[in-house]
């Protein structure tokens, strides 16, 4: 059924007003969550003129919702989105923000979710509960899912720099929500469907975690085949054509690539279809740490100690090279299985200086510094990230053995050949 002309007109008149507050940039935008996406976010909308205000956990923040206060036009929902201990999606997060928004929401306002979720979860999560407060979407207010897309310590592509994907609920929902990120992004590419946008962002991040399955897998045939998968890598990223390098490591890290494919498993079973090239992507990916473990446990083997009771150095807590964020990082993973084996672990990350106990893990630690007594008191060194600041030729000079699943030692190689592993 479409809409009467009354309600065509006051949708275009309420499309015409928040436009014009968008253009003008006299709108108040809220961005929940100020993590590694929604800080920037806030941050470039502040700089092109618009008034902004950050929600977060901060009881100061969540006391100024509470009172009511709401003269904010634009809201962006930037809040987390993780896996149950059974890796299930986790929206709890999405659930609780929307129903304290539907409390306080008016009419003319623009509700957008960037939350990495699975196809449905825009309209069929958060619309129902927006709805509760009596508004019509899509006249009343709008709604629309564009995903982030943001690569931690990218120098070169920025918020500002990164295309934008934007799918709204109707069409005035994709006009506002459009209207509102071109002020600040430099290619807004809109899409016919919040469900659209939704899948675009998991398809991304499963094609880089299939992606670093594949070349984990060589990995472990190249392992097997005594070859040297660096090299295998390096020599095909000459093709000038028809191939895309990644990297093979000691898994996958992040709160994109470990978690996107499984939201995506996941939603796929409602429909009575099982991704069977994703799972197993994510089979081998976890396979990796395993295989870095076995690789610490026949470097110690060779010195002939056992891992339970060996002192062992991992470098690096990051998931990848210099940036703080460790959520999901396969070096928490590794070094899990390590302590569960009876080693004595430490760790030296400058980015990281402590890792917070959280589930499944129940340690916690903080970095040490990183000097020649540190080394010569390990039985094995882990590079797990590597990190641009960390001298490897000091590593490797003042260490037993170092197993390195990053390639950070490939000029040293040849010259400190029997202390290297290269994964």
């Amino acid at each position: 059924m479409g809409m009467d002309k009354n309600t065509a007109q006051l949708s275009q008149h309420n499309v015409e007003i928040l436009s014009k507050k968008i253009e003008i940039k006299t709108a108040k935008v809220g961005v929940i969550g100020l993590g590694y996406v929604g800080l920037p976010l806030a941050v470039e909308k502040g700089k092109v003129g618009f008034g902004v205000i950050g929600i977060d956990r901060n009881d100061c923040r969540v006391d100024q919702i509470n009172k009511g206060e709401n003269y904010i036009d634009v809201i962006v929902i930037c809040v987390p989105t993780p896996l149950t201990v059974t890796r299930d999606p986790d929206i709890s997060y999405i659930v609780n923000v929307t129903e304290e928004i539907a409390k306080y929401m008016r009419p003319g306002q623009l509700i957008t979710l960037e939350s990495t979720t699975y196809p449905g979860t825009t309209s069929g999560v958060i619309l129902p509960l927006l709805e509760k407060s009596g508004y019509k979407v899509g006249e009343d207010f709008f709604l629309a899912f564009s995903p982030e897309r943001v690569d931690p310590g990218n120098k070169r592509f920025t918020t500002q720099n990164t295309s934008k994907v934007v799918g709204g609920y109707t069409a005035a929902c994709l006009e506002t929500a459009k209207k509102f990120y071109e002020q600040t992004i430099v290619k807004v590419i809109p899409v016919s469907s919040p469900e659209v946008a939704e899948m675009t962002n998991v398809f991304e991040n499963t094609y880089r975690a299939v992606n670093i399955a594949l070349i984990n897998e060589l990995m472990l045939l190249c392992d097997r085949m005594k070859l040297d998968v660096w090299e295998v890598v390096d020599a095909a990223a000459k093709k000038p054509f028809g191939i895309q390098t990644f990297y093979p490591g000691p898994g996958v890290g992040g709160h994109c690539i470990p978690i996107d494919p499984f939201y995506l498993t996941w939603k796929a079973r409602e429909y009575d279809f099982h991704t069977r090239f994703i799972e197993l992507a994510g089979e081998i990916n976890i396979q990796a740490s395993y295989y870095v473990v076995q690789k610490v446990m026949d470097a110690l083997g060779s010195q002939r100690k056992s891992v339970n009771g060996a002192k062992v150095l991992a470098l690096g807590m990051a998931y990848k090279k210099d940036i703080e964020d460790y959520r999901e990082s396969p070096a928490l993973k590794v070094i899990d299985l390590l302590l569960k084996a009876g080693a004595k672990v430490v760790y030296h990350d400058k980015f990281v200086p402590e890792v917070q106990s959280h589930e499944p893990y129940t340690w916690e630690m903080q970095s040490i510094g990183l000097d020649e007594k540190v080394l010569q008191w390990a039985d094995c060194v882990i590079i797990l990230t590597d990190h641009s600041e960390v001298d490897y030729e000091f590593v490797v000079k003042n260490s037993k053995h170092v197993i390195d699943t990053r390639n950070a030692t490939k000029s040293l190689s040849k010259v400190f050949q029997k202390k290297i592993t290269k994964i």
